[in-house]
């Protein structure tokens, strides 16, 4: 049996291997070495473009940890080549970008099943494939792609940061919709004039994210960052997300300006922040939307991000098990389908062979519990929503335990034990040969 895979970065580089591994002979695409993407510069595979860094490595204080945890049960080459070329970066699994690339890109191409064509692909073929081609696909492939998804194909990426509900202050805040009709479609956060003046100068003065020349038309022409509208002029903000109509407090006065948080999963334990869709760098996303009253303690599931990144209306498109819902032997992989980093791109990578080596059996491919992160990113690119917007790993994402643990790191603690009992039974099912106890 024959399978494609297009693209080499993260996503394509772990199906590709994770198949051959498995005994299928793989027939790896990518326009490496004769072209290059606007962002890639290195002739070699699972180039690293924006950061050395994978994030946190500690399972038990952060999700992006728990994932690369779960996908080392799952056998990840990103993780053993993470291994490899791992620098000292404190908490953080950082790597020498060169080593991590050559490490992956050996394997790749010493492997016995793995075929690697120098090639551009202009249409989505019709046999067993993995499409991984990652933000920025070329033009004509992007154009089947958005025929096949009926059109529906995002060409930036601006969403609006999130925040865990449990750590807002609800002495500053309130439940209700505007103009009184109630209910608990949004949370309310007040700031008073001097609170709000200091905000919009912190604002206007933060430290941004310098975007890249092919970047900017498409996410300038499509969104509006907060911090571009603040600088309009002082009050901007008051007649566009901050705006306070319609909202009074219990003796029926209005409010100066007033941020609304809006409900991102069913169980409500993950809000994002309406309207605030930014370039601020990380560190000062926290420092300066920290400053509203009910945010000063906020835990930050994600933050905004504005960039070119090509993805599919995955919910739209897609099965959870990373398949194309009108032709199941297709398979979509990495940041197309809506999730968002370096860790989550190579999870689906591995998830989508999983399922596609499940498929080619003649088997329906069983997507993990949705209590581990491979699981819940699983239901984030399918579970159907009216703003689909990519998403990190996050404890938010996982459904709550039984039992209210109120320290943070506790119950983070036991969020991680349990999606790690649960993957590694997940990998006993699968037979998955990649599986360490």
């Amino acid at each position: 049996m024959k399978v494609n895979v297009i693209g080499a970065g993260l996503a394509g580089s772990e199906a590709a291997y994770y198949l051959a591994e498995k005994g299928y002979k793989v027939v790896l695409y990518d326009i490496k070495p004769e072209k290059f993407t606007p962002a890639h510069t290195d002739r070699r595979f699972c180039e690293l473009v924006c950061s050395n860094s994978l994030k946190g490595a500690d399972e038990f204080s952060n999700a992006c940890g728990l994932l690369k945890a779960e996908m080392r049960v799952l056998g990840s080459l990103t993780m053993e080549a993470a291994e490899y070329a791992r620098v000292p970066a404190g908490g953080a699994l950082a790597v020498d970008r060169e080593r991590f690339s050559g490490y992956v890109t050996e394997k790749l191409e010493s492997h016995p099943n793995i075929e690697i064509v120098c090639k551009e692909i202009e249409k989505v073929p019709q046999s067993y494939s993995v499409i991984a081609t990652g933000p920025l696909t070329t033009e004509a492939l992007s154009n089947d792609i958005s025929r096949i998804c009926g059109g529906q194909l995002h060409f930036f990426d601006a969403s609006a940061p999130i925040v865990s509900r449990d750590s807002l202050d609800f002495s500053k805040c309130f439940y209700g919709d505007r103009y009184g009709k109630g209910g608990d479609d949004y949370i309310n956060c007040p700031m008073d004039r001097e609170q709000y003046s200091a905000f919009v100068s912190e604002l206007v003065g933060a430290e941004r994210v310098n975007l890249r020349n092919f970047e900017k038309g498409d996410i300038f022409e499509g969104c509006m960052p907060v911090e571009v509208m603040a600088e309009r002029g002082a009050e901007s903000l008051r007649f566009a997300m901050l705006k306070p109509v319609g909202l009074k407090d219990k003796e029926g006065n209005g409010y100066y300006a007033v941020l609304q948080l809006r409900k991102e999963n069913a169980a409500g334990s993950a809000y994002n922040l309406v309207g605030f869709q930014t370039n601020l760098r990380f560190p000062e996303q926290k420092r300066v939307f920290s400053m509203i009253p009910a945010l000063k303690n906020a835990e930050f599931l994600r933050y905004g991000v504005m960039h070119r990144n090509t993805f599919i209306n995955s919910p739209t498109c897609l099965n959870a098990d990373f398949s194309l819902k009108s032709n199941r032997d297709i398979f979509f992989a990495g940041q197309m389908t809506g999730v968002e980093g370096y860790v989550e791109s190579a999870a689906s990578g591995i998830l989508a062979a999983i399922h596609m080596c499940a498929r080619i059996r003649g088997e329906e491919p069983s997507v993990p519990p949705a209590t581990t992160v491979c699981g819940a990113l699983s239901a984030h690119i399918s579970e159907k929503t009216s703003d689909f917007q990519p998403m990190n790993a996050n404890f938010g994402l996982l459904p709550p335990l039984p039992e209210h643990i109120k320290d943070k790191k506790a119950r983070y603690a036991r969020l991680a034990s349990r999606a790690l009992e649960d993957i590694k039974n997940y990998a006993k099912s699968q037979y998955i040969s990649g599986f360490k106890e």
